[in-house]
């Protein structure tokens, strides 16, 4: 019974702060600031009523500043939670609120009388709100207009109050004080902002690094393609998946033909370049949902998800056609003519990714043993009369597999 109390409690709590600080993070975190502005505020505004309850201070007059600084931070916590200031760019306005606490701080010690002293210390514990988020030109801009506020303060005390005279000397201890406040809290804003803007261009950096490794550990760095790592990672997770949906999953190596004569003859920079162009050449024939990788030199390897054999078969008679057809244009302006050898294979029944690759490596083997270029399917229990056709449908676009869902969608598409 106990604990259920106590679990409504909570609720109820929870509640209560969602509706004084809102469920937007950014709009919390400006109130929550502005929340201990205005609990800062009511000591103060109690610290003033106690110096006019022993007679220091004109009591009219502490009322007035009380009524004008209590109202100033509850009217600022109201507008941020409106809702109006969300866009801005400091939805706390938070040196606006700064400028005003130090007026107000200037005035309180024009009414404080005898008791003046205790504000220097409340405009130190003002200025450390500007660790929150300000510019060092807004810190400056506060430190400064702090000087000149006292300064005008001081002035008022000294020839505008002759009731209240005060030793100068006293009133050059007091500017003396409130200069090294100011100075010193501008000295430790300014250093705390420095380290937070340092330590958000760490954590840029940090961030572009973890993505360059990220980038490094599983793409090829002369194709752009995703590497052998995270092919193998793609290809446990089809695996996985189609064997709960059923779907069937294809998989298909690549191996450009005489490669090495092609390195021989026209340099290594030269054969960078064809696998470079049979790299896109393939990736605009593909679906955006089939995933194509560099396998390792001059092998490559296709990942078929919700792809019948048919439909496989199809495309990459169509692919190793094309790559026939169309010359690598090298830097030079050479055009070297190349061919690939295809072996392919389709997930079958308790079998693993291992397997399977084994198949397809078997299938482009015997595709190389055959006299290459061409399209082999590894053997399988029921496999299919699969004579490759010539592919009768002109080249693929990406945008043309735009709500495709499956292979066959795809080609029912071409011409």
């Amino acid at each position: 019974m106990s604990q259920r109390f106590v679990s409504s409690q909570g609720v109820r709590c929870s509640s209560l702060l969602d509706a004084l600080l809102t469920t937007d993070s950014r709009q919390r975190v400006s109130l929550i600031t502005t929340g201990f502005a205005c609990l800062f505020m009511a000591f103060c505004i109690l610290a003033m009523e106690l110096v006019a309850a022993a007679g220091l201070a004109d009591r009219q007059w502490v009322r007035w500043w009380s009524f004008a600084s209590g109202a100033c931070v509850l009217i600022s916590f109201a507008l941020i939670r409106s809702g109006v200031t969300r866009n801005w760019h400091d939805p706390a306005f938070t040196c606006a609120q700064m400028v005003y606490a130090i007026t107000s701080n200037a005035v309180a010690y024009v009414i404080a009388g005898t008791a003046r002293g205790i504000t220097p210390p409340i405009l130190a514990a003002i200025m450390m709100f500007a660790v929150f988020g300000l510019k060092p030109r807004q810190i400056k801009g506060l430190m400064f207009y702090g000087l000149f506020a006292y300064g005008a303060a001081a002035a008022v005390v000294q020839w505008g109050l002759p009731d209240d005279p005060m030793p100068a000397s006293l009133a050059a201890v007091y500017l003396l004080i409130v200069a090294m406040v100011l100075t010193m809290t501008a000295a430790l804003s300014l250093h705390a902002n420095a380290m937070r803007v340092h330590l958000q261009v760490q954590k840029s950096e940090l961030a572009e690094a973890v993505q360059h490794i990220h980038e490094l550990a599983t793409h090829d760095e002369l194709t752009g393609l995703p590497n052998r790592r995270y092919m193998q990672d793609m290809l446990r997770l089809e695996e996985t998946r189609a064997r709960h949906s059923g779907q069937p999953l294809l998989v298909a190596q690549f191996d450009l033909d005489f490669f090495k004569a092609i390195n021989d003859s026209h340099g290594h920079a030269a054969g960078d370049q064809v696998l470079q162009s049979f790299a896109r050449q393939v990736e605009a024939s593909v679906r955006g949902s089939d995933i194509w990788a560099r396998w390792g030199g001059e092998e490559f390897v296709l990942l078929m998800a919700n792809t019948s054999q048919d439909d496989g078969a199809q495309l990459l008679e169509y692919v190793r056609a094309k790559i026939a057809a169309t010359p690598a244009v090298l830097s030079s302006g050479i055009q070297v003519s190349y061919t690939v050898s295809i072996g392919a294979a389709m997930l079958e029944e308790d079998e693993g990714a291992v397997t399977l690759l084994e198949r397809t490596d078997a299938a482009l083997y015997e595709a190389k043993h055959r006299g290459r270029n061409r399209v082999e399917w590894a053997k399988q229990k029921s496999a299919p009369d699969l004579a490759p056709a010539r592919s009768k449908f002109s080249p693929a676009r990406p945008d043309e597999w735009v709500g495709c869902t499956t292979r066959s969608s795809y080609l029912q598409t071409r011409p």
